[in-house]
């Protein structure tokens, strides 16, 4: 058994991620569900050591052996590109790969809303994708950034851990930059590259106080900043990015981020109803007049209420981007319920058939 073989079946599979880990099958994500490889024998903490030695650099490995932790972007030749974590459980080495799609889907393709074209054409300010982990949220990004490739002329720097789409220069020119190969840290790389002459900036992730600070910097200073969030929701993403700043430097982010919010699109996945895959569900906030208002007065608790009332927007609700897509056959009821931020809402848009009515906001042709 050999890493090669491994990551060939894992892209002839159609799955998103191989899990290698001592004592187990190699196991394949398919479809949203775990699939353990019974025809293959179940790993030793010896196998998954060599399968990572034979693709980690030196310098990988020592840095792994440092930390217990690394990421790092694997391509192998013929097969494809792929997002690698290593770490240390009950002592022994495991691997996650997560498979990146060489060819960027397009907007249409991944059925987002079409406000995503909207906002990733802004000239300036802040765009942030929110999700759980795993929800296709570098793959949105990659797709907002093509749809820029081919509809404008900008320089845009990607700040990246690690890069994960390679987007080959239309109409953009693009320098992306990698966490550990051609950058210490997210903070070191945004503000130098306010010094090289970008127009749109996209940091893979706002981690820490540092770069959501310089990020809010850049939006205000006349660049176009896209990032991703870890949050439950659209409203929570603002709540993160404010509280993580101490409480006497609290209402001066209000103001910058009600000054530099284009909009919060926050997604997860939900199984297909035919069983090809998976589609996001796509709730989303554009600051308007009314919240950038909310954010500055620190009221986000009323923010659900303008995305409910804020359709001509571009905006909806998570419980209103499911009925769509189940209104459209695309996922299930029962899916759609699972995922539901309020059941009882949930059945009263189902039952009201005026309800959720602006199909394109979903993607539709």
């Amino acid at each position: 058994m050999n890493m090669a073989d491994l990551l060939h079946l894992t892209v002839s599979s159609d799955a998103s991620d191989l899990h290698l880990q001592a004592g187990n099958h190699p196991t394949l994500r398919i479809a949203g569900e775990l699939v353990f490889q019974t025809q293959l024998p179940k790993l030793t903490a010896q196998d998954t050591r060599k399968l990572f030695e034979s693709i980690a650099t030196e310098e990988q490995r020592r840095v792994l052996a440092r930390e217990l932790e690394l990421d790092f972007a694997y391509s192998a030749e013929g097969i494809g590109r792929f997002r690698v974590n290593a770490h240390f459980q009950m002592g022994t080495l495991a691997m996650v790969f997560r498979v990146v799609r060489t060819v960027i889907p397009t907007i249409e393709e991944l059925g987002l809303p079409s406000i995503c074209k909207t906002l990733v054409m802004k000239p300036h300010g802040m765009v942030v994708i929110t999700g759980p982990t795993g929800c296709g949220k570098s793959t949105t990004l990659a797709a907002m950034l093509d749809y820029l490739n081919e509809h404008a002329k900008c320089k845009v720097i990607t700040i990246e851990d690690p890069i994960e789409y390679v987007h080959q220069d239309k109409n953009c020119v693009f320098c992306q930059r990698e966490l550990g190969t051609d950058t210490k840290s997210f903070p070191a790389a945004l503000k130098h590259a306010l010094r090289q002459d970008p127009d749109v900036i996209m940091v893979g992730e706002m981690r820490d106080l540092e770069t959501i600070s310089t990020a809010l910097t850049a939006a205000e200073t006349g660049h176009l900043v896209l990032t991703t969030l870890h949050t439950p929701g659209t409203v929570q993403a603002m709540d993160r990015i404010i509280d993580v700043f101490p409480p006497h430097q609290q209402q001066q982010v209000r103001l910058q981020l009600a000054t530099t919010l284009q909009g919060v699109l926050y997604q997860n996945l939900v199984p297909r109803i035919d069983g090809q895959g998976v589609v996001a569900a796509v709730e989303v906030l554009i600051a308007t007049v009314a919240v950038r208002s909310i954010i500055r007065e620190g009221k986000t608790h009323q923010m659900m209420n303008s995305i409910q009332t804020g359709s001509e927007y571009g905006m909806q609700t998570l419980d209103e981007a499911l009925v769509r897509l189940c209104r459209a056959g695309i996922i299930s009821k029962e899916e759609a319920m699972l995922r539901a931020r309020s059941p009882e809402e949930m059945e009263r848009l189902f039952q009201n058939p005026r309800s959720a009515r602006n199909g394109a906001l979903v993607g539709e042709k």
